[in-house]
């Protein structure tokens, strides 16, 4: 009896191990001992092929649906018996069981074809004439007819890029793609996303960004191409040192970005970039679509915010969910989510997100399994440290309020009074108020979230805040600020920033081996840049009349933040952002792209807080 009682706890110990081994695979052997891999060239219907890999699961007993991914950020590693480390948006995708399919893109990496920027929707069909779109169709169309077991149902998905390539998806038509994820897409760049905000230009990504990717790629190729190299670790002083943009443009590009050059010659919106702007075309969308984005992301808040209002207006029976969260760009995706810069939350928002609202959205739309518990809107509201669920964004019960500047630095829900209340600064471009504090080369993530102590302290930095709130105000919604501004210059750039003031008296803690001095805190909540000269039309920009009040408005993209009770709410105003945004001479010329060293001059900045005159934000709240 003794030994049947030893043998069954040996094979219980071994069962044990074996079970923990298989639960502890990581995701490479996983995906090697799970998924065969297969190289394709499918033909469009230009005659041009596009690379495409396809890794299928080993076990044939069962019909797959597929999860699509285009990209032109190149889908190697390429060759035979050479792997992906992981595949789909999460570990949870790749062990619930799809076809994963990657695609390099039309003109990158190992497709055949040119490539374009942001390439503009057809608005007449034909046979031959092709678009994201119709790349799209006819790769969906070859999958479901030419790869064994599956169930004839596609998903797309992608974060930035590859989430521009997503929204595509959606407009193509093709009645096997069932569910769509555009993840922080492009949308549009010149009025939000990546390298003009509101007109302003976005140096440092897109000279970091273009420096490489924006080089031209005569055959089809499997790396990347070598860019510029900055030989410096001080990004302020090397941009400064080169001066205007045209000579940062002729050091790191030489002529050799087309998309540069196209930015250059298209200094305005016009027809350029109008073509560009995917909105217009979101109309009778079939799949169910889930968009994603980060209330703190760099680089496409603002495309995932306007992708889902625009699909919301455009389509109202179309299944339509927003989740934002307290992310960097793909931060749902690239961690855990249970921090970002110095700030904790309660709990890794990045795996429950991954677990309870991406993998279910997909596996009830493209399996047809289970019901996902998933609202209308999804955010996190990151004062409060929890998840929120809307039946609509801006949610309906959220009312629009005005804070307004005063005298003395006071930010107050009253209008102004006086007749003649303002404060100035001088804006000197050759001093620029820097985005950051410290030194560094390379733009960073946390910007979006750090303390703006080094910039309150500026004497050409305007500091407005509250009395120390009696309880708690929540904004959910869009931001829009209302400056009535004079300048001694004729053109100028006016930065907004919407601050959470933590209490003096809290302790500091220790996260990621760094003490944080959180009492006084100063957590930038949002920013945003306008250009001035834009103020009354994007299309038709108009000088500033020296010493003349005039109105410039501009919308920051939406937040979801609790302003606790103890805490103040500050708004900076600043007209400078270096080098995030790249100098405004505060001279009128027709096109800063080719502004001279000599052109960029000092201005002296008013800004009004009267009663004919009243500065201020507009926030849309939840009481």
């Amino acid at each position: 009896m003794k030994k049947i009682y030893y043998l069954f706890v040996a094979l219980f110990l071994f069962m044990s191990i074996s079970f923990s081994a298989v639960a502890q695979e990581s995701d490479s052997a996983f995906v090697i001992n799970n998924y065969e891999k297969k190289e394709c060239q499918i033909t469009m219907r230009d005659g041009k092929k596009l690379f495409t890999i396809v890794y299928s699961p080993k076990d044939k007993t069962k019909k797959y649906p597929f999860l699509l991914n285009r990209t032109p950020y190149s889908i190697g590693p390429y060759g035979e018996g050479k792997y992906k480390l992981t595949l789909g948006p999460s570990p949870f995708a790749l062990r619930e069981g799809f076809i994963f399919v990657y695609q390099d893109v039309r003109g990158k990496f190992m497709s055949e074809g040119e490539y374009e920027n942001i390439r503009p929707q057809l608005t007449t069909k034909s046979k031959t004439a092709i678009d994201e779109s119709t790349d799209t169709y006819d790769t969906v169309d070859w999958l479901v007819k030419n790869v064994a077991n599956n169930n004839g149902k596609i998903g797309v998905y992608g974060i930035s890029y590859p989430g521009f390539y997503s929204t595509t998806a959606a407009l193509s038509g093709h009645p096997a793609i069932k569910a769509v994820s555009p993840q922080a897409p492009v949308t549009n760049w010149f009025l939000g996303d990546d390298f003009h905000h509101n007109g302003a230009f976005f140096m440092m990504d897109a000279f970091a960004f273009y420096s490489s990717f924006g080089l031209p790629r005569p055959i089809p190729v499997t790396e990347w191409p070598r860019g510029y190299q900055m030989k410096s670790s001080d990004a302020y002083n090397f941009y400064l040192s080169k001066g205007a943009l045209k000579n940062i443009e002729a050091e790191m590009f030489k002529g050799n970005v087309a998309f540069y050059k196209d930015m250059v010659a298209h200094p305005d919106y016009d027809s350029f970039w109008k073509a560009r702007d995917i909105r217009q075309f979101m109309k009778d969308i079939k799949p169910a679509m889930l968009v994603v984005g980060g209330f703190f992301d760099a680089e496409d808040c603002w495309g995932a915010l306007e992708t889902y209002k625009t699909i919301e207006k455009n389509n109202p029976k179309t299944t339509n969910t927003l989740v934002m969260g307290p992310w960097f760009h793909g931060g749902w995706m690239r961690s855990d989510g249970s921090y970002f810069g110095d700030i904790k939350f309660g709990s890794a928002t990045s795996i429950w997100y991954q677990q309870n609202v991406e993998l279910p959205f997909f596996v009830y739309h493209l399996k047809g399994v289970g019901s996902p518990d998933i609202p209308e809107a999804l955010t996190f509201d990151i004062g409060a440290d929890k998840w929120q669920k809307f039946a609509a964004w801006p949610p309906v019960e959220s009312k629009q309020k005005t804070l307004y500047f005063q005298s003395n630095g006071k930010l107050a829900f009253d209008a102004p009074t006086t007749a003649n209340g303002s404060d100035e600064y001088i804006s000197d471009p050759s001093k620029p108020v820097p985005y950051q504090d410290g030194v560094g080369i390379k733009r960073t993530r946390e910007y979006m979230i750090d303390d703006q102590r080094f910039a309150s302290r500026r004497p050409d930095v305007l500091v407005y805040e509250t009395n120390v709130l009696e309880k708690d105000i929540t904004l959910a919604g869009p931001l829009n600020a209302d400056l009535f501004i004079s300048t001694t210059g004729t053109d100028g750039d006016f930065i907004v920033k919407v601050i959470d003031v933590y209490p003096d008296s809290l302790k500091s803690y220790q996260l990621n081996n760094k003490e944080v001095l959180i009492g006084g805190y100063q957590m930038l909540v949002r920013g945003e840049v306008m250009r001035a000269r834009y103020r009354n039309s994007y299309e038709k920009p108009e000088a500033l009349t020296p010493g003349k009040t005039e109105q410039v408005k501009f919308y920051l993209p939406d937040v979801m933040h609790t302003f606790k009770k103890g805490h103040k709410i500050m708004v900076q105003v600043q007209s400078t952002w270096f080098p995030l945004v790249d100098r405004n001479p505060q001279k009128f010329v027709e096109n800063i792209y080719q502004a001279n060293d000599d052109d960029f001059q000092k201005a002296t900045i008013r800004v009004m807080h009267q009663n004919n005159a009243s500065s201020g934000l507009h926030i849309t709240v939840i009481e």
